[in-house]
């Protein structure tokens, strides 16, 4: 009777510690000593004694491993077998290896030209050391029971709120709007000597560089901005005038502004500020010494500044936003009734570039949105060109299955295997982002040009190598994953009898693919198409009046005083047609208020009317239309106190006879006597405005309109610039188009409508990329059947028929599921505009039948190809 086994404990311990090429022989002693000590001393005992015999072999030369032939292969030998494979299968199938790696590289373009310019929109002001502390200040201004949300305060506003407000360290003012004339940036003249030069700049408080982050070659954060007459320049203004920083430093600069002159001394100068600042300026000056001078701005009822705080470390900026609510309550006199008041917000200050727009009095949405947009474009085009590579592959999985037949009979795992697959998938996409690199640098000065950015591709640049890595690994996961796991399934015992056959799974899933990917085409095509059509509508809208060959000059020093004789000299010049002035500049008249009053009206509900100052030309000038009374003339002298007025003005006060009536703005009252077709005073983002327009041809500001003989443009402005110098010598002659100006406010929806354009016949291109490739691989399986058909008397119509249906019905049906929601997507981005094209039907049935017709393009070349191959060689014995 043979003798009761060992403990099992001990040779699972042993098992586990003991090197493997001695745990047999070290098994096979113990069992041994075992039988024979059972024999001798009994069994208790002797299994006592196997235990200490057992663990007495955990000792170093025990422990210690050795390779041995049947050890599993190292790391990098697998790795670097999978890379020989996946560049031998990349050489023999160099057809469907080049449009993998091409139309992932594609793809790959697109998604990192949409990063770069994604990292350089959200890297706008977010360069300051301070910027978690840094906010600015928005206004919500209730009112006939509307509410209008903008950045304009009182000037007075900073000071006030350091003050009052125990957690705010520093507070400035900055002004967005030097001129009610000119909103927006303008230029002012300097000059030095005989320099005289024309530079854009802005005036802020004395802590804005104590703020902010921008690098003072000269000077202090303390002293740059603290003298009243003190101005800080930036390097390129020092230059230009005084040919370095060191020797501008401390220097006089004569200084001038639309009617006075003044010395201003270098306190400071600061580097040229980057790109990514969203404040751009040459030069600043005094806060104090601009609001002293100027009643309007020296009271608590203009807003037309922005205020700029830095919040103490720590401190709850909620908790300090509800502070500011209701802040102006203590400064202006609401009505009881509150049909009118302001409330103060708070916002961070690099959120502002990105979240400029409001919803509900809140900060919501802005350029953000176009991020969201085509981030989710760079997103559609990858999956795109990974569908393409997802298709491909299992598409031309039978010309594998042998491979994965011998590898699974000679040993390979199923994880081998997908290992495997995966390696070569790295290895594409690694060429893929090769080609990509590539790409993108040849085309990025055209990137640049197209977006107006200054964008710079360095390899060295963490964040890129970041996303390049991510996108390696992303890219290899998504597209390599499917085909990997479809692939590692195949059956050894099937493939090697030949009975290999694409299953209904596989070819219900690259169907689906197929059908996904061109969704997100004709998504793209038409959102191109309704972008496009939006853009054109805004650039040839009939905007009330005419827009062309007018150009307008900022009335400053003597055309302020000698504006009659000034007028008088440049309506002789050859080319000029007509001249006027304006107190606002005609596409962006964003002074409003409730100034106008009229018998009649709701008191408690008052209308915010656009004012205008203008000459007596300047409806005819700017090619206006009566549609009731008359226009402005000097053959009626009180029409020095008469009005004129748009349609909606004339809705909106509900007056039943308007001509003849009166009212009175800023004192003056008088008549009116003519109705304006309304007329656009800011972007179509805005509805039209009432509009009051009043002669005044002595104020000593505002803009002076010239309109040109077309194709005399050139001529006239030589002849402009002479008169302004003979007559205006102390400032340079500058002047900008209407037409160009007003073509700026939609720079943002232009760069946009150029990238989905450009975008979207990408995203069709790479789809049709993966069409062809499917159908040149769908030729080579079907071939013989081709052959047969041929050999029957099928004509090359039908054979192109046979090919193409299968195909045309995936698009057909893409189309299907596109269009609703194109049509969503479409008019949810309409809803921002106020006058807006409108979605016809034909926009998404072009763009169906465009993805059709390229797609029929696409397979019809194959199966053209096919239809025309020899029979016979398709038929031959192999």
């Amino acid at each position: 009777m043979s003798p009761k086994q060992p403990p099992r404990l001990p040779d699972k311990i042993l098992s586990w510690f003991c090197a493997p090429h001695l745990l047999e022989e070290v098994l096979g002693d113990l069992h041994e000593r075992y039988v024979l000590n059972v024999q001798k001393i009994g069994e208790r005992k002797a299994r006592k004694r196997y235990w200490r015999e057992s663990l007495s072999y955990l000792r170093p030369s025990i422990l210690k491993r050795q390779p041995t032939p049947y050890s599993k292969p190292i790391l990098s030998d697998m790795i670097r077998n999978y890379i020989k494979v996946a560049f031998r299968n990349i050489a023999r199938n160099k057809a469907f290896s080049s449009i993998n790696i091409f139309g992932l590289a594609l793809g790959m373009t697109c998604s990192l030209f949409i990063f770069l310019w994604i990292q350089d929109e959200k890297s706008i002001d977010n360069i300051h050391v301070n910027n978690d502390q840094l906010y600015r200040v928005y206004s919500r201004n209730f009112g006939n029971e509307n509410l209008e949300v903008n950045y304009k305060t009182s000037a007075l506003l900073p000071a006030e709120l350091k003050e009052v407000i125990p957690e705010i360290t520093y507070a400035s003012g900055f002004a967005k709007e030097l001129r009610l004339s000119r909103p927006g940036d303008i230029q002012e003249t300097f000059q030095v000597g005989d320099k005289v030069y024309k530079l854009r700049g802005s005036r802020a408080g004395a802590d804005f560089f104590k703020m902010f982050s921008y690098p003072l070659l000269l000077g202090t954060a303390e002293t740059a901005l603290s003298e009243l007459k003190g101005i800080a320049i930036s390097r390129k203004m020092a230059n230009l005038f005084f040919e370095s920083p060191e020797v501008a430093f401390g220097k006089t600069i004569t200084f001038r502004n639309e009617s006075t002159s003044s010395e201003l001394i270098v306190t400071a100068v600061f580097e040229d500020l980057p790109h990514t600042s969203s404040d751009q300026f040459d030069y600043l000056t005094n806060w104090d010494d601009w609001v002293q001078n100027d009643e309007f701005k020296n009271s608590w009822g203009h807003f037309g500044t922005h205020t700029y705080l830095q919040l103490q470390a720590g401190a709850n900026p909620a908790a300090v936003e509800e502070k500011l609510t209701n802040f102006l309550e203590n400064y202006l006199d609401f009505p009881e009734d509150r049909n009118f008041y302001v409330e103060l917000g708070l916002q961070k200050f690099s959120a502002k570039y990105l979240n400029g727009s409001f919803e509900n009095g809140r900060p919501s949405g802005g350029r953000i949105e176009y991020i969201q947009l085509l981030g989710a474009v760079a997103i559609f085009i990858l999956f795109i060109a990974c569908i393409n590579f997802m298709n491909l592959t299992t598409a031309s999985s039978i010309k594998r299955a042998k491979e994965v037949g011998m590898r699974k009979a000679t040993g390979a795992t199923r994880w081998n295997l997908i290992g495997q697959f995966m390696g070569e998938t790295i290895v594409l996409v690694l060429l893929a982002i090769i080609v990509s690199i590539g790409i993108t640098t040849l085309l990025l000065p055209w990137f640049n040009e197209l977006t107006q950015k200054q964008i710079v591709l360095s390899i060295t640049d963490t964040s890129l190598l970041g996303s390049l890595i991510v996108l390696l690994a992303g890219v290899s996961l998504i597209a390599g994953s499917y085909p990997a796991f479809y692939l590692s399934a195949f059956q050894p015992a099937k493939v090697l009898k030949g009975s290999m056959r694409s299953g209904r799974k596989a070819n219900g899933l690259r169907k689906g693919l197929v059908v996904f990917q061109f969704i997100l085409s004709i998504l793209l095509i038409t959102a191109t198409i309704v972008v496009t059509k939006q853009m054109s509508f805004i650039q040839n809208k009939n905007l009330g009046y005419d827009r062309e060959n007018i150009l307008y000059i900022l009335l400053e020093g003597e055309l302020v005083n000698n504006y009659a004789t000034y007028k008088q000299e440049v309506s002789r010049l050859p080319g000029i047609k007509l001249v006027d002035r304006s107190s606002q500049t005609p596409h962006r008249m964003g002074f409003s208020g409730p100034f106008v009053t009229w018998e009649g009206m709701d008191e408690a509900n008052p209308i915010n009317f656009v004012p205008s100052s203008v000459g007596y030309d300047y409806a005819k000038l700017m090619g206006m239309e009566i549609v009731e009374g008359r226009d402005f003339s000097l053959s009626f002298p009180a029409d020095t106190n008469n009005f004129l007025i748009n349609e909606t003005a004339v809705k909106q006060m509900k007056l039943q006879d308007p001509i003849g009536s009166t009212i009175s703005i800023f004192g003056k009252t008088g008549t009116v006597v003519g109705i304006t077709k309304d007329f656009h005073t800011q972007s179509l983002h805005e509805t039209i405005k009432p509009v009051v327009l009043d002669i005044k041809e002595n104020l000593n500001f505002g803009t002076l309109l010239v309109r040109t003989e077309a194709g005399k443009t050139k001529e006239a402005i030589n002849n402009l610039e002479k008169v302004h110098q003979a007559l205006n010598p102390g400032y340079a002659f500058s002047y900008s188009f209407l037409d160009d100006e007003y073509g700026r406010l939609y720079n943002s929806e232009q760069v946009i409508s150029k990238l989905t354009s450009s975008f979207g016949i990408l995203a069709i291109f790479i789809s049709c990329l993966g069409l062809f490739g499917l159908a040149m691989l769908s030729a080579e399986q079907r071939h013989k059947e081709i052959g047969i058909r041929k050999v029957l008397g099928a004509s090359i119509g039908s054979i192109i028929t046979l090919f193409s249906k299968d195909f045309l019905k995936l698009v057909l049906l893409s189309f299907v599921v596109a269009a609703p929601i194109g049509w969503l997507a479409m008019n949810a981005w309409l809803q921002g505009f106020a006058y807006r094209i409108d979605l016809a039907w034909w926009i998404f049935a072009f763009a169906g039948f465009l993805a059709i017709g390229i797609a029929l393009f696409t397979i019809s070349f194959q199966a053209i190809k096919a239809g025309l191959a020899n029979p016979i060689k398709s038929l031959r014995s192999e």
